[in-house]
């Protein structure tokens, strides 16, 4: 039996007043996904061990059946994976975002704007030529999202993820060293002080760095929104983990697509080809059919693909009702939905799971590290009674509540 994960990046959500008391998914038209729910079998799936931040690499890393106590770096390395940067035994990879604050130093946006990629490459460059040296070094990536790499960094810091803090001033949020690590010093690598130190200095300075590139300058005068500060946060060195064809000897093969650096270094280091999609940009206008496809071409010829949406989180993250309902309805009716009519026409069966990795309730702006509604389904399994799918109707479904890699263990006995 073949497998294709189907992941909703952020989908999960509370209910809301102006859905009548429903969450998006719940109110979202999603004929697919009810209806297989109805065929299989659901449940909830816990993808955040207590003692983690509930970010998309932990819960990713999870959902694809590792044990995030033995493998877990942070986001940064996994990001370096996928836009092909090797790590020196000695780098601290950081993801570095370039987010947007206000005059009175309140955080506006994550993601500088909704910068893209193309105007984000002269700030990097920017950035490089006046704070760049033997030490640190910044990275391009995709959009808002970027690499700080200090060689000799300690990863015992703690950050904030800009995205768990709308609307808050950023100074309170600052890196600070990990309790107990302030002055220990690995080999080779600086005190988790002075990577605090070093990496607050660089936040500081690359505002008027920022506000007075030509982007922002022009930005300004049209009344945009600016990208005029960096922000590194999810910090690690370079990891060890073995890949899915190791620890799931019925996955010789397998892909992933996504436009997301981080799930694509997952997919890097679990040993997945990495599919490339033109116009897979990470937002609500993404390439659906353009990505539909390259997973169905990809589950032809394998034994794995994880298909992996950004859309709803984004829209979460922004406040977007009407969009994450929007997004939650494109995922239904041009992924889920034709790659069911494709795949039940196959001889080898398919087993299709579907779920989120965790909430981005729209009223709160962030992750939610709760229990997750799933969806597993093949060709002959028993269904349970649920009817259809969202957050409510999959607590009472036959798995009950999953652990971290046992929904990849389970779907692995099909």
């Amino acid at each position: 039996m073949k497998h294709i994960i189907i992941l909703g990046d952020g989908m999960a959500d509370k209910a809301i007043e102006k859905l009548g008391g429903k969450t998006p998914l719940q109110f979202a038209k999603t004929p697919y996904m009810d209806m297989l729910a109805k065929k299989g079998r659901t449940g909830r799936l816990i993808t955040v061990p207590e003692g983690y931040n509930p970010g998309s690499e932990v819960a990713n890393t999870a959902i694809l059946g590792y044990d995030l106590d033995k493998v877990y770096e942070g986001r940064g390395p996994l990001e370096a994976a996928s836009i092909g940067y090797e790590m020196d035994s000695l780098d601290l990879a950081l993801r570095c975002n370039i987010i947007c604050v206000r005059e009175d130093g309140t955080i506006k946006t994550h993601n500088g704007g909704n910068l893209s990629t193309e105007d984000a490459g002269p700030l990097i460059d920017l950035l490089n030529e006046k704070l760049g040296s033997e030490r640190v070094k910044w990275v391009k990536g995709i959009q808002y999202r970027h690499l700080l790499i200090i060689n000799g960094g300690s990863k015992h810091i703690v950050c904030a993820p800009p995205h768990d803090h709308p609307n808050e001033e950023w100074r309170p949020l600052l890196v600070q060293p990990e309790k107990g690590w302030e002055n220990k010093r690995e080999e080779g690598r600086m005190t988790a002080q002075e990577t605090a130190d070093l990496l607050n200095d660089l936040i500081i300075k690359s505002q008027d760095i920022l506000l007075n590139a030509p982007l922002n300058i022009k930005r300004k005068a049209e009344g945009k929104d600016l990208a005029n500060i960096i922000w590194p946060w999810s910090g690690g060195y370079r990891p060890a983990m073995q890949t899915l064809s190791e620890i799931y000897p019925s996955v010789k093969s397998g892909a992933v697509v996504s436009a997301v650096d981080l799930i694509r270094g997952i997919g890097h280091y679990a040993g997945l080809d990495i599919i490339e999609v033109e116009g897979a940009t990470g937002l609500w206008d993404t390439n659906y059919e353009g990505k539909t496809k390259a997973a169905l071409d990809e589950l032809k010829k394998k034994d794995f693909v994880f298909l992996h949406v950004e859309a709803s989180d984004e829209a979460g993250h922004d406040g977007e009702v009407d969009l994450k309902v929007k997004t939650i309805e494109n995922l239904d009716s041009r992924m889920i939905g034709p790659i069911y009519e494709e795949v039940k026409t196959w001889d080898e069966p398919v087993c299709i799971a579907i779920l989120p990795d965790h909430f981005t309730p729209v009223e709160l702006r962030v992750h939610v590290g709760e229990p997750v509604p799933f969806i597993i389904y093949y060709p002959g399994i028993e269904p349970d009674d649920t009817q259809v799918y969202d957050e409510v109707s999959c607590v009472t479904g036959s798995y009950g509540i999953l652990k971290l890699q046992e929904f990849m263990q389970t779907i692995m006995k099909y």
